[in-house]
């Protein structure tokens, strides 16, 4: 499979896509680390903050100011696990664990930005914002029509510098405007809003090392996002409600965002929340309403005492 993705609820957007059988495109950590050995280096977050000039160390290395910002160094799993913050030295004194640092609680706004990159110069940005909920949990993310030129020009000298000799898409996300994680494949949760031919260009990216996408449709898009309590084994939604939200106006796709044969801690989730489904939409009401008819399903198919009911 030349676009090689680990979640089944994701291959919808990538199986009309026409790649030659020896390219491989990446949308997932694990095959990136794999693929990309002279880049890897970016999945250890004390090198991102090394680069940036943060203050950062692991575990038993003592910070001079807090709070901090405590995580693991390298999470391939990502959705914000092992991540907490500690407001004095006898809070993080208390939770050293092996395997995880320490960096500034870097303040402002947190953006998922996704670009492609030919030898290390940016050739495409889209930002995307999230609305945050806590403890690793959005209530919703927004993928952004407009540009973001300070931003654009932080992380672009950022990859002129470390990523020379790259080519193929870059996931970048910041907070305050600073880097905190970096990925060497693109952001799958909502490729689909990204405009009509994209994909295509994708495609042409990696087979051709060249890019070129008009990006004559873009729009504001948004990914509507479901949480549910952690414990509880979930059981997808019927078949045909799925498909009904799908064709509702304004729903661009539907996910249902967990393995239902697999035991619920078996999942990387964030601790504030087990993540059900994902509607992206061009019509943020629409997918808010997708929302709610799709926790009323979920709750209605719950076992009973297992726990709360979906939120959204």
């Amino acid at each position: 499979m030349p676009i090689i993705e680990r979640d089944p609820w994701r291959m919808q957007y990538f199986e009309g896509a026409r790649c030659p059988d020896d390219v491989v495109i990446p949308t997932d950590d694990e095959h990136a680390y794999e693929l990309y050995p002279e880049h890897r280096w970016i999945y250890n977050k004390l090198q991102i903050c090394d680069s940036q000039s943060l203050p950062s160390a692991p575990h038993g290395v003592p910070p001079h100011e807090f709070p901090v910002f405590s995580k693991p160094i390298y999470n391939m799993q990502g959705m914000g696990v092992g991540g907490a913050t500690y407001a004095s030295a006898e809070d993080l004194e208390q939770n050293l664990t092996a395997g995880h640092m320490w960096m500034p609680r870097l303040e402002g706004e947190h953006v998922s930005t996704d670009a492609v990159v030919l030898g290390g110069e940016a050739q495409w940005w889209r930002h995307t914002i999230g609305e945050t909920l806590g403890d690793g949990v959005f209530d919703y993310w927004t993928v952004l029509a407009e540009d973001r030129p300070e931003l654009e020009a932080y992380c672009g000298a950022w990859m002129r510098r470390n990523l020379r000799g790259y080519s193929g898409a870059v996931n970048l996300e910041t907070i305050g405007g600073k880097l905190i994680e970096v990925h060497l494949r693109f952001a799958d949760q909502w490729p689909d809003l990204y405009g009509a031919g994209w994909l295509d260009s994708i495609v042409e990216l990696y087979v051709r090392r060249r890019w070129r996408y008009a990006d004559d449709d873009r729009r504001d898009g948004w990914s509507v996002v479901l949480f549910g309590a952690h414990g509880v084994a979930y059981e997808p939604p019927p078949d045909r409600l799925q498909e009904e939200i799908r064709a509702r106006p304004g729903i661009s796709s539907l996910q249902i965002t967990f393995h239902p044969d697999l035991p619920p801690d078996q999942h990387a989730m964030p601790p504030g929340g087990f993540r059900l489904a994902v509607i992206n939409c061009r019509d943020l009401e629409a997918g808010l309403k997708a929302r709610e008819d799709l926790a009323l399903a979920f709750w209605s198919t719950a076992p009973l005492g297992r726990g709360r009911r979906a939120r959204s």
